[in-house]
C-alpha cells in the first residue's frame, strides 16, 4: 500500500486571516487487534484537543466501525486514518483509506436480530451528520469518511 502522509501543519504557515485546521494521521496494520488500537489512538488525540465527550464518543465508535470493516471486508494489509478538525473547531472529519478494489455503498437492508453482521455502515450512517465513499488518493483502494459536529 503507498501511503501518502499529510506534511505537518506547523509547517505549513496559515493563510492571513484564516485560523488554521488540525489534523492526525496514523497508519495501521489491517488486523483485528488494530481496532482496538485505533480506537485508543482516536480517544487520546481528541481528548488532547479537549473535544466534547459525546463527539468523542460518536467519533471512536466511527473509527471502531470503520476499521472494522477494512479489516473484514477489504482484503488490505494496512490502512491509514485521518481526523481532521476544522480550524472553528465545529467540524470533525474522520477518513479510513485502505487498500479494497470493491467500491462501498451504503447497506441495501438492514440486519435482522440473528444476523452477526451488516450493522457498521448502517451506525456510520445514523451517527455521522454525512459519510461517503470514495477511490482514496493516498492509497490504492478506498476511502470511507464521515463528519460529525463537535457539540459543546
Amino acid at each position: 500500500m503507498t501511503l501518502s502522509m499529510p506534511s505537518a501543519l506547523a509547517s505549513t504557515p496559515a493563510l492571513a486571516g484564516t485560523v488554521p485546521r488540525r489534523e492526525c494521521w496514523f497508519g495501521l496494520p489491517a488486523l483485528r487487534t488494530s481496532v482496538r488500537s485505533a480506537r485508543d489512538t482516536v480517544r487520546d488525540r481528541l481528548a488532547a484537543w479537549k473535544l466534547p465527550g459525546d463527539t468523542c464518543c460518536d467519533a471512536v465508535l466511527l473509527v471502531s466501525e470503520l476499521t472494522t470493516n477494512a479489516v473484514l471486508h477489504t482484503g488490505s494489509g494496512r490502512f491509514l486514518c485521518g481526523l481532521t478538525l476544522s480550524g472553528d473547531e465545529r467540524r470533525l472529519r474522520i477518513e479510513l483509506h485502505d487498500e479494497g478494489s470493491t467500491p462501498i455503498r451504503p447497506p441495501d437492508h438492514r440486519a435482522g436480530p440473528g444476523e452477526e453482521n451488516g450493522r457498521g455502515l448502517f451506525l456510520v450512517s445514523q451517527l455521522a451528520d454525512r459519510w461517503g465513499s470514495a477511490r482514496s488518493t493516498r492509497a490504492e483502494g478506498n476511502v470511507v469518511w464521515a463528519e460529525l459536529t463537535a457539540h459543546s
